[in-house]
């Protein structure tokens, strides 16, 4: 069986790009294990698709994946982005997947709102948002990574098939390291702030951060928003803003130090540094949204946390600073969780089982 894993990172170096062509990899190793060949390639050096200012790029890059998939033959392509190259393998009756990490249609709206506010760009907009309504529409599977997801697919597409992707991590690459140096007691969070509606939550912690003057909070992360939250958070002495760290060693090392990890959002589908954080063995606190409490367990390795509720977030914390064994054991549980849930053989078998029936027919 051939697998063709197409990301739309576009071979970025940014470390959004980064950790998303990292993870795709990771999960195409895994493929192996199981007698599939595969070959991850970035979008954009394929094919270059309408709206483009160059029309020689457009018929070049139709030749670079004509090319591709005469020399691969791929039984199926897995992509990560609902664009151009999607329909271009629709189009050739090759059984197509789409991996659905986000609320796609939300952040759509709000990107129309908020960011391209000028008639030219919300045309753009339109334009690649009736593009990946094509591709949602002619896919063979859409493949949300949350049950969360998979309801909002059913909203959007009732229609259209569609099965939770379980997204793996691979667990040998999530070990303790010296760390860096940091005041303890300490929460650390790991997340950018590109989308106000999961940003804007982040400002429930100036209350927590004041009324806690001896924990020290670290907020590792940048983005467009990032000057509204240092606003507001930035004038405590007990608060620290790392910027971006480098993925996975930076991450590595700062994961080892914390003693609490929390990711305060107002939406989020399963976040890998949640993930992350729980190989490393930290107790967790997450905002009970999206698909948060699908990839932790309330109680048990760490704590759901109501939204806009700063005393939830203060009492969670307080728990985990007085009962240090409480805190070692929802760390130990969290590894052994992700570990058996969502390691990358389970992702695998997964997304085979998925597509088997599919490849079959053909």
């Amino acid at each position: 069986m051939r697998i063709l894993i197409v990301s739309g990172a576009g071979g970025g170096t940014s470390k959004k790009s980064v950790g998303k062509y990292f993870h795709l990899k990771d999960f195409g190793d895994a493929l192996k294990k199981h007698d599939v060949e595969y070959k991850l390639v970035n979008e954009l050096d394929y094919f270059i698709g309408f709206p483009t200012k160059s029309l020689r790029k457009y018929f070049s890059s139709k030749k670079k994946l004509n090319e591709l998939l005469s020399e691969f033959e791929p039984d199926a392509v897995l992509v990560d982005r609902q664009s151009n190259f999607g329909l271009e393998i629709i189009k050739r009756d090759i059984p197509l997947f789409v991996l659905l990490r986000g609320h796609y249609w939300s952040e759509v709206e709000y990107a129309k709102d908020t960011i391209y506010k000028g008639k030219v760009m919300k045309k753009i907009v339109d334009i690649r948002a009736n593009i990946a309504e094509q591709v949602f529409a002619g896919s063979t599977e859409i493949l949300p990574i949350c049950k969360y997801l998979k309801d909002v697919v059913k909203e959007y597409h009732p229609n259209q098939k569609s099965s939770v992707f379980i997204e793996g991590v691979d667990d040998k690459k999530w070990y303790k390291t010296k760390g860096m140096k940091l005041k303890h007691p300490c929460v650390g969070m790991l997340q950018d702030a590109n989308w106000w509606r999961k940003t804007k939550e982040m400002l429930t912690l100036e209350r927590v951060i004041e009324t806690m003057p001896n924990t020290h909070f670290y907020w590792a992360g940048d983005g467009q928003y990032k000057d509204k939250i240092l606003d507001k958070l930035d004038k405590f002495e007990n608060f620290h803003w790392l910027g971006s760290l480098e993925y996975p060693d930076k991450v590595r090392d700062y994961l080892s130090e914390i003693d609490v990890y929390a990711i305060i959002t107002g939406m989020d589908t399963t976040p890998l540094s949640l993930k992350e954080a729980q190989l490393m063995e930290k107790p967790v606190i997450a905002t009970d949204v999206g698909g948060n409490s699908e990839i932790m367990i309330d109680g048990q390795t760490g704590f759901l946390v109501k939204e806009g509720d700063s005393n939830d977030i203060i009492e969670k914390i307080s728990s985990f600073e007085n009962d240090n064994s409480l805190a070692v054991n929802m760390g130990k549980n969290g590894r052994e969780f992700i570990q058996k849930e969502y390691s990358l053989n389970a992702s695998a078998e997964n997304f085979l089982r998925i597509i088997k029936p599919y490849i079959q027919k053909n």
